[in-house]
């Protein structure tokens, strides 16, 4: 029987079973415990902030920013066609209508171009998503919120580490929001976090988060409140991740250079991109078919899945969901949706196991 070699799956290593049984030892296994104050103090150091705020997953974490901002009903928030549904999703409970535009088909993320052209009396925000890894331009982004006076939400759930011109993710809006699902760079099994240097965002994040509970007053609740807290446990887990995350960045660049050494001859696919003024963290390797393929995305997938190789598609665009769809006209996010795959990308992974899921691949490429 072949291995199975699985899209994702976490490093855990002595050190965070040593950081979780004593989380668990402690008693302090909720929400209180000084697992989350240093978890929340070093990743906010690492990504350069002054604040940030542990949530109970990243979408949790983008609703409680949205909240914090002020999103409301009536008001309009810009998200690109390609992402995960907890984007437009996060919008909507607030009341707010989620509006979406094309990427860029160059990086995947955001089209800074498209952002304008969508822009109307009622728009308060733009939420640029780094989509796999990649950082979304976010000069750009930022400079046409500044103009038109928007909000910035950075949507770094699937990229921890990366880097736009020298700068981390997270730190370049007025929010940033990250998620430590089983899958992500660095996990807690589920979980998110606020990054921001405003004082007022991050207070305001923090008394929502806990139910809206008077600071004065235990029990008295003012207003609607929201029950996003992480666990001691969870924050345990976190600390000890973030504490080998340059490693565990390491590992996914070497991964991807694999499978670019492997993949990279043969001209009718395309892997991730990575643009000069970005440091990309692969967080998934992306491979997206030409036109020239004859075996579709599915069947692909479905033979390789034979051979024990577990693959996933990439996201649809949301305007294509039954919940939210419109006749968009985003064709970059349509054609991009329609070829792209994502491959074996979990840090056990060694060069052995990503040259034969690379010959497979390439086996089925050539003959189909």
């Amino acid at each position: 029987m072949n291995k199975f070699f699985p899209v994702a799956e976490p490093s855990i290593t002595e050190r965070e079973i040593r950081y979780v049984l004593d989380a668990v030892k402690s008693g302090w296994v909720s929400s209180l415990g000084h697992y989350i104050f240093d978890f929340e103090k070093r990743f906010a150091e690492y990504v350069g902030v002054k604040y940030a705020l542990t949530t109970t997953n990243g979408t949790t974490a983008l609703h409680l920013a949205l909240a914090s901002l002020d999103i409301k009903g009536g008001d309009e928030v810009i998200v690109p066609d390609l992402t995960f549904v907890a984007v437009p999703n996060a919008v909507a409970y607030t009341g707010a209508k989620p509006v979406f535009v094309d990427i860029d088909l160059e990086t995947w993320c955001i089209d800074p171009e498209a952002i304008k052209k969508a822009i109307t009396a009622r728009t308060k925000a733009i939420i640029p998503v780094h989509l796999y890894g990649h950082p979304a331009d976010m000069d750009a982004v930022n400079q046409i919120a500044e103009e038109h006076g928007l909000y910035v939400i950075e949507d770094a759930a699937e990229a921890h580490g990366a880097e736009y011109e020298g700068k981390k993710v997270g730190s370049m809006g007025h929010v940033g929001v990250f998620s430590f699902y089983g899958n992500k760079v660095i996990t807690t099994g589920e979980g998110g976090m606020i990054t921001t240097d405003d004082e007022a965002v991050y207070e305001r994040a923090r008394f929502l988060r806990d139910h809206a509970m008077s600071k004065e007053r235990r029990y008295w609740h003012t207003e609607l409140g929201f029950n996003y807290r992480l666990t001691n446990i969870q924050a345990a887990l976190g600390l000890a991740q973030l504490e080998r995350i340059e490693e565990l960045l390491d590992k996914k660049r070497l991964i991807f250079k694999s499978y670019e050494e492997f993949l990279g001859g043969f001209g009718a696919i395309r892997l991730n991109p990575e643009k000069k003024w970005a440091r990309n963290t692969f967080w998934m390797v992306c491979l997206i078919l030409g036109k020239d393929i004859k075996i579709t995305r599915d069947e692909l997938m479905l033979e390789l899945r034979k051979m024990g190789i577990d693959t996933r598609p990439f996201f649809y665009p949301m305007s294509q969901m039954p919940i939210y769809k419109s006749n968009s006209g985003n064709s970059a996010a349509y054609d991009i949706s329609g070829k792209g795959l994502n491959l074996p990308s979990g840090g056990n992974l060694n060069r052995k196991d990503i040259e034969f899921i690379s010959q497979s691949l390439l086996a089925l490429l050539k003959h189909s």
